[in-house]
């Protein structure tokens, strides 16, 4: 028996830097992240240290000049990589508003519950 695969992302993920625009990123207090793929609603993201799930961070996303920084909450995170002298993690965030220059539709954005601060722009 096998069972059908629904898809349940309501936003596309974009891969690449050209697609979405996020040249680095950061999550507070300085850990570095890869942008494994990203969409208006959330992303998924790549550390050398556990996110925990259910706790709220801050992350910094450098693109062109702006750095603007964006409050998410980790939805998971799993290992993604052992490798002989360091170890991968993969966490999934949800932000709690939708990124303005990703935003595929009118919304107004949502919050996230327990995440309730604005954007910042820096």
């Amino acid at each position: 028996m096998t069972a059908a695969i629904v898809e349940r992302r309501q936003m596309r993920r974009r891969q690449s830097v050209a697609e979405h625009g996020i040249a680095s990123a950061r999550v507070r207090p300085g850990i570095d992240a890869a942008v494994v793929n990203v969409s208006a609603a959330g992303a998924l993201l790549e550390t050398g240290y556990r996110l925990l799930p259910g706790t709220c961070i801050d992350v910094y996303f450098a693109r062109d000049i702006r750095v603007p920084v964006v409050r998410a909450k980790v939805v998971r995170c799993t290992v993604a990589h052992v490798g002989p002298d360091r170890v991968a993690y993969r966490g999934a965030i949800l932000f709690d508003r939708r990124l303005p220059w990703l935003v595929e539709d009118n919304g107004h954005g949502y919050l996230v519950p327990g995440c309730e601060r604005p954007f910042l722009q820096v």
